[in-house]
């Protein structure tokens, strides 16, 4: 019978957390650089790459395309408009806003795309070989829950009450 496995303890939680960030970050950093190599014989950055990405399947607005991957509106806005300008990318009327144009691929876009896609093929196929399939797909399992459990904590919960049940302002100092 296996020895039940003790709790750990807040340091520990802590260690962990902070091992999973730079662990995170050092990734982050490596799949920067790998996409900025995959992108660039297709004239492309890796922001670029990315943008497309998000709107291939479907046109986005720019807040939704944030949201997708992450990052502000306004680092998004910049690519998009950089896209347009290059032709690689056009604004398309929202039926849901007025306001917020969606973003769409154009044919010289997705061709780009379609460029990197021997590159990106190759290193899939490398990195399914040094992990394993099975825990190449596991990798990519416990990086979704990861992400899902830190937007499930970072989301904002439900209002404050403004005074505690008995009435009595609970605030720091009256505050």
């Amino acid at each position: 019978m296996p020895e039940p496995v003790r709790p750990l303890s807040l340091r520990e939680r802590q260690d962990l957390l902070s091992g999973t960030a730079l662990g995170v970050f050092h990734l982050n950093g490596q799949f920067l650089a790998l996409s900025e190599e995959l992108a660039r014989p297709a004239g492309l950055t890796a922001a670029w790459w990315q943008v497309l990405g998000a709107v291939l399947h479907e046109p986005l607005p720019v807040a939704g395309i944030a949201r997708a991957m992450g990052i502000t509106r306004q680092s998004v806005q910049r690519v998009a408009d950089l896209l347009v300008a290059k032709g690689l990318a056009a604004y398309a009327p929202n039926p849901a806003h007025r306001r917020a144009k969606l973003l769409r691929p154009t044919e010289e876009g997705r061709a780009a795309i379609a460029r990197i896609d021997p590159g990106h093929a190759d290193l899939a196929t490398r990195l399914a070989a040094e992990l394993g399939d099975e825990a190449f797909a596991e990798t990519t399992r416990t990086l979704q829950r990861l992400s899902a459990a830190l937007t499930t904590l970072t989301e904002p919960g439900p209002a404050e009450p403004e005074s505690s049940p008995t009435g009595t302002d609970s605030s720091p100092a009256g505050a």
